[in-house]
């Protein structure tokens, strides 16, 4: 079993920055691929972006392509997402996840495909 726990949302003004942490504990091995999405009220959760156990296979949703980075340190299990350039519309709770296999291109967007998930943690941008 593994267990996901974000931390670092907050309130934000436009235009700022913010990182978030998602500490993963359990099997690692569990964890091939991981991921963040996003929902606001009354929406569907939003893929946001993806991270391979490697690191160097990332895929992002186009609203957030160049502003965000995701990120992972796989000695401390700890999955990470920078988000600069703020927007209101960036306003959401935002979810860790992760999945036990590779994860390859569009497939990245899909919930489905992951098989753990954390409780979130809310991100607001102000105007």
């Amino acid at each position: 079993q593994v267990q996901l726990v974000e931390s670092g949302g907050g309130l934000v003004q436009a235009g700022g920055s913010l990182r978030l942490s998602c500490a993963a504990s359990g099997r690692a091995f569990s964890n091939v691929a991981m991921a963040w999405f996003r929902q606001t009220p009354g929406k569907e959760r939003e893929f946001v972006a993806t991270i391979m156990w490697s690191g160097d296979i990332t895929y992002y949703s186009d609203s957030v392509k160049g502003r965000f980075t995701i990120s992972r340190d796989n000695a401390e299990n700890t999955l990470f997402l920078h988000m600069n350039s703020l927007r209101p519309e960036d306003t959401a709770v935002y979810y860790c996840a992760s999945s036990r296999r590779i994860v390859r291109g569009m497939e990245a967007a899909s919930q489905s495909v992951y098989d753990y998930w954390g409780q979130g943690t809310q991100v607001t941008v102000s105007s």
